[in-house]
C-alpha cells in the first residue's frame, strides 16, 4: 500500500467513510472504558473482514447491542443471540455474538477491579506509544504488545482478541500512534495524549 500524496496514511484510501474515520477518529488516544470496550468488540467482529464493512455496519451494531453497553449485554442469553443472529445490519457470527456478550461479562468484572480502561492503559503507563513508520511497511501487524495484552486479556476471559486484532484496536484507540509521520494527523494525535 502506498502513502496518500495528500499527507494521509495510506491505507484509508479515497473512500469517504474511511477517510472521514481517518482524519476524526483513528488513533485519537481513547481514555473511556466503555468505548475502548466498544471498540475491541467491533475489531473482533472484523476479523476476517474488511475494516470498512464494520465501519459501514457500525451505527447497525450500536442499535443491535443496545449501544454497548456491557452492563447490559452481560446479562443477555440465549434470546439475545438469537436476535442478534436474524439482524442483517450486523455480521450474524454465533461465535462473535456470543464472545460479545462473555466479553461484556469479563468487562463487568475488570471494572470492578478498577477499570478496564486503567487495565489497557497501565500498558503503556498513560502515554501512548508514539511510532515513528515512514512506510505502511514498516508497520508491524502485531508487537509484543499486543502479544502480551492478548494474553492477559484471554485470562481475563475475553475471547476473539489475538495480538494482531489487539494490535489493531491499539492503533484505533490510539494507545499507539501508528499514523505515519508523514501524514497530517500524526502530530495532531501526539499532542492529544494525556
Amino acid at each position: 500500500m502506498i502513502e496518500d500524496p495528500g499527507g494521509r496514511c495510506g491505507w484509508c484510501g479515497s473512500d469517504p467513510v474511511y477517510v472521514a474515520y481517518h482524519d476524526t477518529e483513528w488513533g485519537f488516544p481513547e481514555y473511556d472504558s466503555r468505548a475502548l470496550w466498544e471498540k475491541l468488540v467491533l475489531d473482533g467482529f472484523q476479523a476476517g473482514l474488511a475494516w470498512i464493512t464494520i465501519l459501514r455496519k457500525r451505527e447497525a451494531f450500536r442499535a443491535a447491542f443496545g449501544g454497548f453497553e456491557p452492563e447490559v449485554i452481560a446479562s443477555w442469553g440465549e434470546t439475545e443471540v438469537a436476535r442478534l443472529l436474524s439482524d442483517p445490519g450486523i455480521v450474524r457470527h454465533r461465535g462473535k455474538i456470543e464472545a460479545t456478550i462473555g466479553n461484556a461479562q469479563a468487562w463487568v468484572a475488570m471494572e470492578e477491579r478498577g477499570g478496564f480502561d486503567a487495565f489497557v492503559w497501565d500498558y503503556v503507563d498513560g502515554l501512548p506509544v508514539q511510532n515513528q513508520w515512514e512506510t505502511m511497511t514498516d508497520v508491524p501487524a502485531a508487537t509484543e504488545l499486543s502479544t502480551r495484552m492478548s494474553k492477559d486479556l484471554k485470562k481475563a476471559g475475553f475471547r476473539f482478541c489475538g495480538p494482531t486484532i489487539v494490535y489493531a484496536w491499539l492503533q484505533a484507540t490510539g494507545v499507539i500512534n501508528d499514523h505515519l509521520v508523514g501524514c497530517f494527523r500524526h502530530a495532531e494525535v501526539k499532542s492529544l495524549a494525556r
